[in-house]
């Protein structure tokens, strides 16, 4: 099916010639910049349509090509990291003509997908795990015998994540893998002076590294002594390279590096990656790029064109749960000068850029390093502060031993702020948060809150930071729905047991359906359509999840004391959730022997919507899946 517009030749006509590496090596050199001009219009356009990453796209797009012209993919493997700066790749490798459903229900992936293209050579929706996985195309190549390159591209967000350096620790010299070092925002060698500008225009000379290459064969082949003489002159080089240059880490570890060259002129980034592949050597490729090049609004503030949210979204009024967390964790700060704050590398996404302008010294941005964060917090609160962690869901399952060792075991005041709890559309599996209810539920001395109001988070967070020990808020993406607040939240006034209804409870309900989170919006669907068949059914609605069996007890004393059926409904997975766990604990009391009880869950934790579908209807959660599941359990108690 033909997506683009009636006039796409017209408008970028070099653009609608490729849709292949095939094609776009049968250009000629002149026509690769008014191309990747193209490719930015093209790439503003659909982005601020449909959504999406585009600052960190449109700095690659020269990168992008070069790979292409130079490398036969999908026989050499291409691997991004972050996995978003991947749209330009996209274009080129045969999906151009469906990227405008690109993040849309049944439309193409906003990150690599081997399922997706065979281009893909591997999925990257969480950073720093390029490197890692990298180094296992290279060697699978060479135990195989294959003639194959993998490239890394590694953006340098990404590299402040611990898995690379784990990874770098771990790189051979003589595999054909080449890592590709876009910086774009932090500097990470700083290269100075006349000596350092003429070392990296030498050592970036094809000139250059067919002469060590040569004399390196030369060593070697010289019976007994050669391979001695080698290393001995390459030790020499190294230390005299070190006493007047400096050290480079990369060559420390035996990569050789390259660089550092403007990645925003096609022809030089070409002219590297040629050069690498004669190395016969794994090596780094070190590109400096400008994020949101080619859009000066982008150009002038990248972050907050990192990801854009489709011009058709819905009400712009109003702030976002991430957003009020941050306005009143700040607050919170003035009066309280032991509460800090902590994010990995996310503080607009997590909404701490308020709490950075107002309490800077406060305030910590540890890089792509979730591990780092949570034991780091729980370093500050054994020292008297306060820690508040702002993290999402998906991103949060890195930290998952450093909780339970750190934090849980020494029983520390640390606060996590969850955000993205449950289902995410836009970017797919890879970053919803289904996981958390489960892993942290199993965590000893942790409390879970589940506000889904404004009001109801603030006082979640109030009693997370002054109740003792350590807690975790979880709660959506975006803004609170108007009608949840109306229906659940007519008194705003903050209720002790955490447990709100939407109404009083009948006497003796048909069903009652005990939940937390977004998906109440389809609960409250599928009682009004199962009301219409004649059942009496009742919502109760949970801010706080765990400890279990204590919330369990609170829980106990708000259902009907006549036997009823209850059915546990959540959006996260069934195993150790919500549900299973509760109706575990409801089962340990005698005075519920007789209750029938249900659980109805995520059943496929990646599950991705078709065309026309939303998450809900995707996830076999929205109402009336909800009301026929309910129906079917019913008719068998």
């Amino acid at each position: 099916m033909d997506l683009q517009k009636p006039d796409f030749e017209t408008t970028y006509p070099l653009l609608s010639k490729v849709n292949s590496p095939e094609d776009l090596k049968a250009l000629p050199a002149k026509e690769i910049k008014p191309l990747c001009e193209e490719i930015r219009s093209y790439l503003i356009e659909q982005i601020s349509e449909n959504g999406g990453h585009l600052a960190s796209n449109l700095g690659v797009v020269e990168l992008t090509l070069a790979i292409h012209r130079v490398f036969n993919s999908p026989k050499d493997h291409i691997i991004f990291d972050v996995g978003h700066q991947c749209y330009v790749h996209k274009l080129l490798t045969g999906r151009r003509d469906v990227f405008s459903t690109i993040r849309q229900s049944g439309g193409i992936s906003g990150f690599p997908k081997r399922s997706e293209s065979e281009h893909d050579a591997f999925g990257t929706g969480h950073s720093s795990t390029s490197l890692s996985a990298a180094l296992g195309f290279a060697e699978a190549d060479l135990l195989q015998h294959s003639d194959a390159y993998t490239v890394c591209v590694l953006g340098d967000g990404a590299y402040t994540g611990g898995m690379i350096h784990e990874a770098l620790n771990n790189c051979k010299s003589g595999l054909r893998l080449i890592i590709i070092l876009n910086e774009n925002e932090m500097s990470i060698s700083k290269n100075n002076g006349k000596f350092a500008k003429s070392l990296s225009k030498l050592r970036a000379s094809r000139g250059y590294i067919k002469t060590k290459n040569f004399f390196g064969r030369f060593f070697r082949m010289i019976p007994l002594i050669g391979k001695w003489i080698f290393k001995r002159l390459l030790h020499f080089k190294r230390g005299m390279k070190a006493a007047v240059f400096g050290s480079n880490i990369f060559e420390d570890l035996g990569l050789f590096y390259m660089g550092p060259a403007d990645g925003n002129r096609e022809e030089v980034v070409e002219r590297l990656l040629r050069e690498a592949k004669d190395c016969r050597s794994s090596c780094i490729i070190h590109l400096k790029t400008q994020k949101g090049k080619g859009y000066s609004p982008a150009e002038k503030t990248p972050d907050r064109f990192h990801g854009m949210s489709p011009a058709t979204a819905g009400d712009k009024t109003g702030v976002s749960f991430s957003e009020a967390m941050g306005i009143r964790l700040s607050e919170m700060a003035d009066t309280d000068l032991q509460i800090c704050a902590i994010t990995a590398a996310m503080a607009d996404g997590t909404g701490l850029e308020h709490f950075h302008k107002s309490h800077p010294r406060r305030f910590y941005d540890v890089g792509i390093a979730e591990e780092h964060a949570v034991t780091f917090a729980a370093g500050l609160a054994a020292n008297g502060m306060k820690p508040a962690v702002a993290v999402y869901s998906t991103f949060l399952q890195r930290a998952y031993d450093n909780l339970i060792h750190d934090v849980s075991l020494q029983n520390l005041p640390v606060v996590l702020f969850v955000d993205r709890a449950g289902l995410n559309p836009g970017d797919g599996p890879t970053h919803a948060g289904v996981f958390d209810v489960a892993f942290l539920s199993q965590v000893p001395n942790l409390r879970i809150y589940t506000p889904i109001a404004l009001s109801a988070l603030y006082e979640c967070m109030n009693e997370a930071f002054y109740s003792g020990g350590a807690a975790a808020v979880r709660y959506p993406n975006g803004k609170e729905d108007p009608e949840i607040v109306s229906r659940f939240y007519a008194d705003p006034a903050p209720v002790a047991d955490h447990i709100r209804a939407d109404e009083a409870l009948p006497e003796n309900p048909d069903v009652v359906i005990v939940t937390h989170g977004r998906i109440v919006s389809q609960a409250m669907l599928a009682k009004k359509e199962l009301q219409s068949k004649g059942l009496s059914v009742a919502i109760l609605l949970m801010e706080q999840i765990a400890p279990c069996r204590e919330v369990a007890g609170r829980l106990a004393k708000r259902l009907p004391q006549k036997p009823c059926r209850i059915v546990f409904l959540e959006e996260e997975i069934r195993e150790g959730g919500f549900g299973m766990q509760f109706s575990a604990a409801l089962r340990e009391m005698p005075a519920f022997a007789d209750y029938p009880l249900h659980s109805i869950a995520l059943e496929n934790a990646f599950v991705v919507p078709e065309a026309g579908e939303t998450v809900w209807d995707a996830a076999k959660l929205s109402a009336p899946f909800l009301v026929e599941k309910i129906q079917n359990w019913i008719s068998q108690n």
